[in-house]
């Protein structure tokens, strides 16, 4: 009993929203890169798909649950980042683990340097347009 409040053992099965030991060996097992593996990138990543997955299930039952809520936000952005550094680093494994996970890819972010190029080519054709107005007002002009 919590503050006046009982839980059964129904419900104590539902707060089981974390992966349980053989759940995790399973994942583990199917995702390491070699056979004393439990940390790699992609194990990392389908661990936590899989707690996101269900978490995901848990919040659609348990509306309210904030702390969770903040936990699956927590591990998204976690998993995003393991993402983003597998891409950069083995992206043959990057779209492997992509397509068994059934999970989308990243978008992709661009860089201060395609912004800078983005604005430059941005400048170029807006001189052009100047050009181009100013070239068709002098015809104006010279045909008054």
């Amino acid at each position: 009993m919590v503050a006046g409040f009982i839980l059964r053992y129904s419900d104590y099965r539902e707060m089981a929203h974390m992966l349980d030991k053989k759940r995790k060996d399973k994942v583990i097992e199917k995702f390491r890169t070699h056979k004393s593996d439990t940390g790699s990138t992609e194990v990392q990543i389908a661990l936590l798909t899989e707690e996101i997955r269900l978490l995901t299930g848990h919040l659609k039952k348990h509306k309210k649950d904030v702390s969770s809520r903040r936990g699956l936000i927590r591990k998204v952005s976690q998993r995003r980042r393991l993402l983003r550094y597998l891409e950069r680093e083995d992206e043959k494994s990057y779209n492997k683990i992509l397509k068994v996970l059934e999970i989308r890819p990243l978008k992709k972010q661009d860089s201060i340097d395609d912004d800078i190029a983005k604005e430059a080519e941005e400048a170029v054709a807006e001189d052009k347009d100047e050009k181009l107005l100013k070239e068709v007002a002098a015809e104006e002009k010279a045909k008054k």
